[in-house]
């Protein structure tokens, strides 16, 4: 007489996830994802567990993960403790010399280690970094030098990264990069993200946002448009669909697949796990943008 084993439910399921997994597994073993950490994902705790686990998880079964972030909320907290007012022009912080001071401190000494630490926490393992080490970013100031030490992307040479990759690491970098002259600018994390993403010839960029992904029509979370090419992306600019905060995020993605990404996801991050929905499903949770329809 056979006994058929008793198997729980959720063990049952856990189980069969685990077997849909294995193509996707497959699939992105080995390719390097850059993924732009921000939002609620970095202010709620239940959400920055599940975003690290993610990440780990993505590491664990050789998927190669680089973090990038910002970090705004704290920023604006330790100014305001300092009495410094905090001063924004086209969606951009204005930053003197003080103001450089706090959030060189904020992103490179807190936030970075806060995220190191997190992925340390649940079996990941990390490295802190900002654009100044190993010269990975070049930053050159914005425009005409009116908004202060705010910077743009002159250049990123990611050779510092590829070891630490290679060997299982997952490296945290702080949008924070020096000038020819080695002065600190702030960068915005996702152009950070986006320039770092080409240089590394990267599988995906993923952006973790406060949004559904790009909207039809802004009122209305079912609008959700789920793949753009880079022709349909760039006429929703023109068209004013793409307007506001996500302007810049869609033309970071334009600007990584033009160089050579593979994929750009614009995805919401206060969903629990929407990285891994993101990269294991077929039907993904935001909107990816890719060179051409697939």
């Amino acid at each position: 007489m056979t006994v058929e084993p008793s198997i729980r439910p959720e063990d049952a399921r856990r189980v069969e996830v685990l077997s849909e997994a294995l193509p996707y597994i497959q699939r992105f073993a080995g390719r390097r994802i850059v993924v732009k950490y921000g939002g609620a994902a970095m202010v709620r705790e239940d959400l920055r567990d599940a975003v690290f686990r993610d990440l780990a998880l993505l590491a664990c079964v050789g998927v190669r993960p680089v973090v990038v972030h910002g970090g705004g909320p704290e920023i604006n907290q330790w100014l305001s403790r300092l009495a410094i007012e905090p001063v924004f022009q086209e969606g951009l912080r204005v930053t003197d010399p003080g103001t450089m001071d706090v959030v060189e401190m904020v992103l490179v000494g807190r936030v970075n280690k806060q995220i190191v630490n997190g992925l340390h926490q649940v079996g990941g393992r990390a490295v802190g970094l900002s654009g100044a080490d190993g010269e990975l970013v070049l930053a050159r100031t914005h425009g005409d030098g009116s908004l202060g030490l705010v910077g743009d992307v002159a250049r990123v040479d990611p050779s510092v990264l590829i070891p630490l990759l290679d060997r299982g690491y997952i490296p945290v970098i702080s949008s924070v990069a020096p000038n020819a002259a080695g002065q600190p600018h702030n960068i915005n994390a996702d152009l950070v993200a986006g320039e770092l993403a080409a240089s590394l010839e990267a599988e995906k960029l993923v952006l973790l946002t406060d949004t559904p992904g790009i909207l039809r029509d802004r009122s209305d979370p079912q609008s959700l448009i789920r793949q753009l090419t880079l022709s349909d992306a760039r006429r929703l600019i023109s068209d004013g669909v793409v307007a506001g905060g996500m302007t810049p995020k869609t033309e970071c993605c334009i600007r990584a697949l033009a160089q050579g990404v593979t994929a750009a996801h614009i995805i919401d991050g206060r969903v629990p796990h929407a990285l891994l929905l993101e990269v294991f499903t077929n039907a993904g949770i935001g909107t990816m943008l890719v060179g051409r329809n697939r």
